[in-house]
């Protein structure tokens, strides 16, 4: 693979985002050419994770990160089928959300919600593997995270082709194969001893 990657064609990425199901091998080959942090969330097939973890990558699943203002909530696995890979239940994706309340409160907010599996009824499929969480419906209503990006779901399944949802005020991003995401930290607005600490407001820089 070093032989073949031109690091010019990725020269402006400045994070790496992994929605699962990736070689470890291949996460840390990512790492080292382009000298960026990754932040991963393991998918369903991912148990060699628990023995061969990718080198030099950050595992956030139920931690709220920030990197340069970006805040980044991350949930691995997907739904319970057999329990043979990481899986959950969507109670157990729930009580997992309930946990990381207080992370998000500290952190005043959450812009992006790095999952494996999709949100119930976007991006799903049809078969208990590939079913959505509803917890994450619920996480997107309460919490109203610029994006959700998911894994998981892939055209080469049969599924629907649509890559990007708009829910509300969240980007839901099918990552299949690889997406480029531009954002930016939303900025505080100084506040005034006339306005006081109960009107703060953040704004979006353009």
């Amino acid at each position: 693979m070093y032989e073949y990657f031109d690091k010019k064609r990725y020269s402006e990425i400045d994070l790496i985002l992994s929605a699962g199901d990736l070689r470890p091998e291949y996460l840390s080959f990512l790492v080292d050419m382009l000298n960026k942090r990754c932040y991963y969330v393991r998918g369903n097939h991912d148990i060699v994770y628990d023995v061969e973890p990718p080198l030099g990558c950050v595992d956030i699943d139920g931690k709220v990160v920030n990197h340069k203002g970006i805040r980044i909530l991350g949930l691995e696995g997907s739904m319970w089928y057999g329990g043979r890979g990481v899986e959950h239940t969507d109670w157990q994706m729930r009580w997992k959300v309930w946990k990381a309340r207080f992370q998000i409160w500290r952190k005043r907010g959450v812009d992006i919600v790095l999952t494996h599996a999709p949100p119930k009824g976007i991006h799903d499929g049809k078969d208990l593997c590939h079913t959505g969480f509803g917890s994450f419906v619920k996480l997107i209503e309460k919490y109203k995270p610029r994006y959700l990006i998911h894994g998981h779901v892939h055209k080469s399944y049969g599924y629907s082709e649509e890559k990007i949802t708009q829910v509300r005020e969240t980007k839901v991003v099918n990552v299949q194969g690889k997406h480029v995401l531009q954002i930016q930290p939303r900025i505080r607005k100084k506040i005034t001893k006339k306005e006081g600490w109960w009107n703060t407001v953040f704004k979006l820089r353009q």
